[in-house]
C-alpha cells in the first residue's frame, strides 16, 4: 500500500477507536450556519467583485446566504425521498444561529453599542425568503429538519465593533452591504475576520460571550418552542469556561470535530488544542459528539467526494461508531448561483441512495437523539 493510501486509511480509522460503541448503523447529518447572514445577493456579490474584493475566492462568500423558500423546498424534497430501516426520512441537524446584527441600530449609535435582531426578522427583508421560516416549521414537522443551537450570532462582536470604530480594513464597506466578514480565508482567523464568535481577549469579553449564549438559547426556545439540547461552536473554537453556562441552560451534548481550539486571550490565531471522541464526558456531565465523516461539495468539489464519505462511514461502522457527517449550509444554497444548490442536492441524493443500498439497516438520527441514546445505554 502506498504511503498516501496508508495515511488516508489511518485518517479514516484511528480517531474512531476510542469512545462509545454500538452495533447499530447510525447516520447523523450535522449542518452548520443556518440562520446566519453571509452574502446577501448576487447583486452584492458582483458589486464587491467590481470593487476588487475577491469574494469569488472563498466558497462561503461565493455561495452562502440565507436559505430561500426554493432552497428549503428542494432540500426537504431530497431528504424526504430516502427512508431508513424504520421508515424515517433522512434528517439534517440544522445548527442554527438565532440572531444577526441590527445594522441600522448599530449605525445609529455610531458603532458604540451592539444590537441584534432574530434571524426571522432578517429573513423578512430578503427577497424569496418571507415564507422561509414557515418552511422551517414544516420541515421540523416532517422530521427532515431539526434545528439545534449554533450561537446567538456567527460573529465575534467585540472584535467587529472595535474594527468598525477604527474603520479598519474593509469592515465599513462590508457593513454598508449588510455583511460583517469579507476575509478571503476560511481556515485562518485573523484580526480581519469576525466569524469566530467565542474567541475573547479578557474576562469582560468572556462574560459577554456567556451572556450571548444565555440570550441565544433563550431566543432559540422562543423561536422553536423547545430547548436546544446540543450546541456547536463556530469555527470549532470555544473555551471550556463556557461549558458550564451551556449546561446551566440545558445543553447536554457538544458537537464538534476531533480538535477543540481553545482561545488564548490576547492572541488572535493561536490556540490550545484538545482532542475529543464521541461519548467522552466533561466535568458537567455533557457528552461530546465528534464528526468523523464530511460532505462538503461546495468547498471541495464533487471529485471522489461520495466515495470518500462512504469509506468514512464504513470505517465508522467497522469500529462500531455512529457516522456523524459534517455538511455546511452553503452546499444547498442557490440564491446566488442556482447551480450550486442543484448540483450539490443531486450529489446528496446519490450519497443517500448509496447509504441505504450499502447499509440497509441504517438509522437516521439527529445529534441530540444520538446523545440521548448514548446517555441511555451508558
Amino acid at each position: 500500500m502506498k504511503i498516501k493510501n496508508i495515511k488516508s486509511w489511518a485518517g479514516r480509522h484511528w480517531h474512531n477507536i476510542p469512545g462509545w460503541r454500538t452495533n447499530r448503523k447510525i447516520v447523523v447529518f450535522e449542518s452548520d450556519d443556518w440562520g446566519s447572514i453571509r452574502m446577501p445577493s448576487r447583486e452584492v456579490y458582483e458589486s464587491l467583485l467590481e470593487k476588487g474584493i475577491r469574494v469569488d475566492k472563498l466558497s462561503f462568500l461565493r455561495y452562502d446566504s440565507l436559505a430561500s423558500e426554493t432552497d428549503l423546498t428542494a432540500l426537504f424534497d431530497v431528504l424526504s425521498s430516502v427512508k431508513d430501516i424504520h421508515g424515517n426520512p433522512a434528517v439534517f441537524t440544522a445548527n442554527t444561529v438565532v440572531a444577526n446584527p441590527d445594522f441600522e441600530k448599530i449605525r445609529a449609535n455610531e458603532f458604540k453599542e451592539y444590537r441584534y435582531e432574530p434571524f426571522t426578522t432578517t429573513l423578512s427583508r430578503y427577497p424569496s425568503h418571507k415564507n422561509s421560516f414557515k418552511l422551517w416549521q414544516e420541515g421540523i414537522g416532517a422530521g427532515v429538519f431539526h434545528p439545534q443551537f449554533h450561537g446567538r450570532e456567527h460573529l465575534n462582536v467585540a472584535r467587529w465593533l472595535d474594527a468598525l470604530r477604527q474603520n479598519s480594513g474593509d469592515v465599513r464597506l462590508a457593513f454598508e452591504y449588510g455583511m460583517y466578514d469579507l476575509s478571503e480565508s476560511g481556515h485562518i482567523i485573523t484580526e480581519n475576520s469576525f466569524m469566530d464568535a467565542l474567541s475573547y481577549n479578557n474576562e469582560h469579553e468572556l462574560e459577554n460571550i456567556k451572556t450571548s449564549l444565555k440570550e441565544g438559547l433563550g431566543l432559540f426556545e422562543t423561536l422553536f418552542g423547545y430547548k436546544s439540547k446540543s450546541f456547536i461552536a463556530s469555527c470549532y473554537i470555544w473555551s471550556p469556561l463556557i461549558e458550564k453556562t451551556l449546561a446551566d441552560c440545558g445543553v447536554m451534548y457538544i458537537q464538534g470535530g476531533r480538535v477543540q481550539k481553545i482561545p488564548i486571550p490576547g492572541s488572535t490565531n493561536n490556540y490550545l488544542k484538545k482532542l475529543h471522541y464521541t461519548g467522552q464526558k466533561n466535568e458537567h456531565n455533557q457528552t461530546y459528539l465528534v464528526r468523523n465523516c464530511f460532505f462538503e461539495p461546495g468547498e471541495t468539489g464533487a471529485q471522489g467526494l461520495i466515495e470518500d464519505c462512504i469509506k468514512r462511514i464504513r470505517a465508522s461502522f467497522f469500529w462500531k461508531k455512529p457516522a456523524i457527517i459534517g455538511t455546511h449550509r452553503l452546499n444547498y444554497i442557490g440564491s446566488i448561483f442556482p447551480e450550486n444548490r442543484d448540483q450539490n442536492l443531486n450529489l446528496l441524493k446519490q450519497l443517500l441512495m448509496r447509504i441505504i443500498k450499502e447499509f440497509p439497516e441504517v438509522e437516521f438520527f439527529t445529534s441530540d437523539g444520538l446523545g440521548d441514546l448514548i446517555q441511555a445505554v451508558k
